[in-house]
């Protein structure tokens, strides 16, 4: 307000009814096609035994509904924006990470034709020979045509990639792009323009540096600037375009502060 930050204030607690505290995972904010700004979360001792949360806000943030619990093998989410189509159709990334000894990572997507009345889950499709690629936290880009483009973190050293030829009710197995991931969040966003902006540390171990790449169709990217550079941790970043045109970025500055960056994409 006023060009300031309000003071921060309590949305999700994690207490359950019977008193027991979770943590809360993962927020994350979208607005709706609805005109309402919806907040997905997960709540659980590990995400091995998280759930997806929701609550609603009809004032822009100010005050929030209740959380209800999402249904049962729905989780949201699971760290990047979901995107909302022309058709209507609300695509959202999300991810599984098992309970096994050697846990297993993997990705699906969470669609609604109903504004979140009800969801569908659709997996990619599994890899022809070979061992898939453990993969969470998918980021989806937009092109033309009804075509979806996901990429995300993974264990293999590279940002994984998935294309869908039909606005998401089928998902082309996972391949690893040339992007280095040490395993570590990243976000993406399609632009109102067209083009797509990436966010990761490009990097293969630590999570410094963090990067801003450019793309004209997600096949070919430029290496666009440098948001850290020093040592230390710079991570989880979630990237947006506001209604004015102006990009922001949010992401952790060594576990301890928020950092915000604001970009003009017509500069970029």
């Amino acid at each position: 307000m006023d060009g300031k930050w309000t003071e921060p204030v309590t949305v999700a607690s994690g207490v359950e009814p019977d008193g027991r505290r979770f943590p809360c995972w993962n927020p994350v904010l979208a607005p709706w096609p609805d005109g309402t700004l919806r907040l997905f979360y997960k709540v659980g001792p590990s995400p091995a035994r998280w759930w997806g949360m929701t609550s609603v806000s009809r004032d822009g943030g100010a005050t929030w509904s209740r959380a209800t619990r999402l249904p049962d093998g729905i989780l949201g989410p699971v760290k990047n924006k979901p995107v909302i189509l022309s058709s209507g159709i609300i695509v959202s990334g999300s991810s599984i990470e098992s309970a096994d000894s050697a846990p297993r990572w993997r990705i699906h997507f969470e669609l609604s034709a109903d504004t979140g009345r009800s969801w569908t889950v659709v997996t990619p499709m599994a890899a022809a020979g070979g061992p898939e690629i453990d993969a969470i936290q998918p980021a989806i880009l937009v092109h033309p045509g009804g075509r979806l483009q996901a990429l995300g973190r993974t264990r293999s050293g590279f940002v994984f990639e998935t294309w869908s030829p039909d606005a998401g009710k089928h998902w082309y197995p996972l391949t690893l792009t040339r992007f280095p991931n040490p395993n570590s969040g990243i976000d993406a966003v399609t632009l109102r323009d067209g083009r797509h902006l990436l966010v990761y540390n490009n990097t293969r171990r630590g999570r410094s540096p963090l990067n801003v790449a450019i793309s004209a169709d997600g096949r070919a990217w430029k290496e666009l600037l440098e948001l850290e550079t020093d040592p230390g941790e710079y991570s989880y970043p979630a990237i947006i375009q506001a209604g004015d045109g102006l990009v922001h970025i949010t992401y952790t500055w060594n576990r301890n502060r928020i950092m915000h960056v604001v970009l003009d994409p017509a500069k970029l």
